[in-house]
């Protein structure tokens, strides 16, 4: 029999907390999901962003790396990107 194994723990404050957010690329979208996510993680590095097109061009993934300080905060910052309509997927 395996054990079964828990899934790592993350430990608060943890810099450079990556998040991938995929939506429709449209004008303005890298500027929404920045805009959102500085509204949670005020220290949010622009240089540090990154933000690749799909294949086609239909989807956008923008790439950020904040100071995730809790659970709560990267909870909120989900429903916010996800209640937007804007955003498919956070990763």
């Amino acid at each position: 029999m395996s054990e079964q194994q828990d899934a790592p723990k993350i430990e608060f404050p943890c810099p450079d907390y990556m998040i991938k957010i995929i939506g429709k690329n449209d004008i303005g979208f890298r500027g929404f999901v920045i805009e959102t996510v500085q509204q949670h993680a005020p220290d949010l590095e622009l240089s540090k962003v990154k933000a690749a097109d799909s294949s086609k061009g239909t989807f956008q993934s923008v790439t950020v790396y904040i100071t995730a300080t809790g659970e709560e905060q990267l909870k909120a910052l989900h429903q916010d990107l996800m209640a937007s309509g804007r955003v498919r997927m956070v990763i």
